[in-house]
């Protein structure tokens, strides 16, 4: 099954690329140089190489999350749960790793929020495994789509599935997670498995995801498509032609670079500076597994990846970086600089996070990425000029 998949899913990613081929020859940019070229190259490369090549990750991540779950409430062993815990964290680095692209899909169809609200509701929760008639819903076929509809934010997404299969940043033992809790958490997963499949779709087109995707859309119907019928990969990658809502090519790249911003201000100013400040020490984002300070990190690659144009060395190519590096190549260093000082910044941290949030290390982390967050508002500007 799970090799098939896979088979299937690069078969579709392949064929993501023909998007690429879209011309941004018409657009009314007056860059006033050659330049343009790079910022024509630098929509498709990031829409291919980063967007969808990440949302594939996360979609097949939560696909294998979401079978790990349905087999530890099969079988309730301490391996089933290691393998389940083994899967959420593997399933939450791609997530992190999309929060420089949070615009489009992620917006527009309150996916963030969906999937991604802490703190957890726990008195709520505990109400819920109480209540024979939820949790009969929840067991059933259509569990996922009870919960994605019937279930507030607080209870759904990444951080309900953390507290039953965590505690102080270790892995619960199988007789620590009850029944309820598996029906509970077997439900949430698939909820956060269709919301995953329909970013990618949304991103790619609908038949650029494998066939087991294209039956869960259909199943479960979940919209993957704009107001105008467009896919938003399609959609940015013809910026500057008609019917796009990107009027220009620099506004498609503007976006790029905007999307960094706002995740580079929210580290700072949120993540580690709600904790931190004291302004709410309860604002952990993921405090019962202790992976906060990896989601930071990998919240400050996700800018990385966006701003170079792919996910890795190996399928990098012509990016914003490009640009800017030809008409600032001060402020590009800078960029890059600044990126690679939060990460190390945030690495400082002492772990877990979660109990040192309040430590001079974090403080430093908290003013790197707002310096980040001033550097890329920098780039944004130089793109203007």
């Amino acid at each position: 099954m799970r090799i098939s998949l896979k088979f299937l899913s690069l078969t579709a990613f392949a064929a993501v690329i023909v998007f690429g081929t879209v011309s941004c020859s018409d657009s009314e940019d007056n860059t006033g140089n050659e330049n343009q070229e790079i910022l024509e190259k630098a929509v498709p490369q990031y829409v291919n190489n980063v967007v969808i090549t990440t949302y594939k990750s996360l979609a097949d991540e939560t696909i294998d999350l979401y079978e790990a779950l349905v087999a530890l409430k099969a079988s309730k062993t301490d391996a089933n749960v290691r393998k389940a815990a083994d899967e959420w964290i593997a399933t939450r680095k791609y997530w992190e790793l999309s929060e420089a692209f949070l615009f489009g899909a992620a917006a527009d169809f309150g996916i963030d929020p969906h999937i991604d609200t802490w703190p957890l509701d726990k008195t709520a929760l505990t109400s819920l495994l109480n209540n024979s008639d939820y949790l009969a819903s929840m067991d059933s076929e259509d569990g996922p789509a009870w919960a994605g509809e019937k279930l507030g934010p607080s209870l759904l997404g990444f951080h309900g599935i953390e507290y039953i299969l965590y505690a102080n940043g270790n892995v619960k033992s199988a007789s620590q997670i009850t029944n309820n809790e598996l029906i509970y958490a077997v439900a949430v997963a698939g909820d956060l498995r269709n919301q995953c499949i329909r970013l990618e779709a949304a991103w790619a087109g609908l038949t650029n995801v494998s066939a087991e995707k294209q039956e869960l859309i259909e199943e479960f119907e979940l919209g993957v498509t704009m107001g105008n019928k467009s896919y938003y990969g399609a959609d940015m990658i013809n910026a500057g032609n008609a019917g796009s809502t990107y009027r220009t090519i620099l506004d498609a790249n503007e976006a790029i670079i905007e999307g960094c911003v706002t995740i580079a201000d929210e580290v700072a100013t949120m993540k580690i500076g709600k904790p931190h400040t004291g302004v709410d020490p309860n604002y952990l984002e993921s405090p019962y597994s202790y992976n906060s300070k990896v989601d930071f990190i990998d919240n400050i690659k996700s800018i990385q990846n966006a701003y170079l144009g792919g996910v890795d060395a190996s399928n990098r190519g012509i990016s914003v970086s490009d640009y800017i590096k030809i008409i600032d190549p001060v402020l590009n260093t800078k960029v890059v600089d600044a990126i690679t000082y939060a990460i190390a910044k945030i690495e400082a941290i002492p772990y877990p996070f979660d109990t040192n949030y309040s430590s001079t290390q974090a403080k430093a982390a908290m003013d790197a990425c707002n310096e980040l967050a001033d550097i890329l508002t920098e780039a944004k500007v130089a793109l203007r000029k």
